[in-house]
């Protein structure tokens, strides 16, 4: 956890018992306990709003550019042009 080991755990224990005192070293623990809930539940929070978003963008994606089914595109006798290309090859003027 955190990369504390158990000695150093020990010492931070008996530091925070010395600080704080045994009165209210219970409150305390109960504090960080409750806190650390909080802090939890409001990172869930924002990681459902994050997931929730993201599958509304990807249905309005689907739903907005369905594209021309596999197999169905129209045929014009002129090659496709390799990925190097950056235009077509220019056709001769009809006239």
């Amino acid at each position: 956890m955190f990369g504390i080991g158990f000695q150093e755990m020990i010492i931070i224990l008996v530091v925070v018992l010395i600080f704080f005192g045994p009165k209210r070293l219970p409150d305390l623990a109960k504090s960080l306990g409750k806190g650390i809930a909080e802090f939890k539940k409001a990172s869930e929070e924002v990681r459902k709003g994050i997931d929730e978003a993201v599958r509304e963008a990807e249905s309005e994606e689907k739903d907005s550019d369905p594209g021309p089914p596999p197999g169905d595109a129209p045929r014009s006798g002129v090659p496709p042009f390799a990925e190097g290309d950056s235009a077509p090859p220019p056709s001769a003027p009809k006239g």
